[in-house]
């Protein structure tokens, strides 16, 4: 009975910890900001976006979390209302992302106390992305980044180097969370993802010479660098080292909608009034 008394008292600290760790699901809407789709902030275009994660509470106001997400982003120059000519670009492209990430948020209120809080975080993010095009109706996927389609990797080109799909971000973003229960939480959030990129739609500088493409890389890359030709009344391919995107401004991704958080361990969090700390007893006779 002492050495199962000594097991429990070892024990206890480990069950304390998950008494500050929270099980967190995201569900909602992912979408892009960049050369094929110029608004800021916009639901046009938006794909579902699912995630799961840990949250695990530092002290009342501060937490530490991470999340493994799934995402979506397209764009179309059908779509984009930034004029200068792009509508006749005729580009378009998907691209699925998967990412983690780790950040530090920090809630505004005592969630145990307020029963709610608004809250901001930031942190780092690794995510890996493939866009591509669709060539016709029956939906045959093209991948665009090893077609070069702005000459990335070409001599005639030093400049410019292939893009790799694996790339770093920062998330950053705040949302507000309502207590439930003393387990568990509900609240809204807006995360947004600052790239170091421009090519997360394929598209950034000036156009290539499209004879050099074709023959340097293949004839497919000539033909989506620019897709013009394939409207009513489509114009031909623009010349060499006209602008095709705008490198200046990077593109970004941003995921919006609900975030469910469930405590792991006796309830002390929450909507209830107890403390969000371990919740574990200071002295054990």
């Amino acid at each position: 009975m002492k050495g199962f008394l000594v097991l429990i008292a070892l024990s206890l600290p480990f069950f304390c910890q998950a008494q500050r760790l929270h099980l967190d699901l995201y569900a909602g809407v992912s979408n892009y900001q960049g050369d094929l789709q110029d608004a800021v902030f916009t639901l046009k275009k938006a794909r579902p976006a699912f995630g799961l994660g840990a949250t695990y509470d530092l002290t009342n106001h501060l937490a530490v979390r991470g999340s493994f997400s799934i995402a979506k982003v397209e764009g179309n120059d059908s779509d984009n209302k930034a004029g200068k000519g792009t509508e006749l670009r005729n580009l378009n492209f998907k691209s699925n992302i998967t990412e983690g990430n780790i950040a530090l948020q920090y809630n505004f209120l005592d969630i145990s106390v307020y029963g709610f809080t608004p809250y901001v975080f930031a942190g780092g993010a690794v995510y890996h992305f493939n866009p591509y095009t669709v060539l016709d109706s029956s939906d045959n996927k093209v991948y665009l980044q090893p077609l070069r389609t702005e000459g990335q990797g070409l001599s005639a080109y030093p400049d410019r180097k292939p893009y790799k799909l694996t790339q770093f971000a920062i998330p950053f973003g705040g949302g507000i969370t309502l207590g439930l229960t003393e387990n568990i939480e509900v609240g809204f959030e807006l995360g947004f993802r600052k790239l170091f990129h421009d090519y997360l739609d394929d598209v950034s500088t000036n156009y290539a010479d499209p004879t050099i493409l074709a023959t340097q890389i293949s004839p497919l890359s000539a033909d989506l660098a620019f897709r013009g030709d394939e409207l009513p009344n489509g114009i031909t391919f623009p010349g060499a080292g006209e602008q095709r995107g705008n490198p200046k401004l990077k593109d970004w991704y941003y995921i919006t909608g609900l975030r469910f958080s469930f405590l792991l361990g006796n309830g002390n969090g929450g909507g209830g009034k107890k403390s969000r700390g371990t919740g574990c007893p200071t002295n054990i006779y």
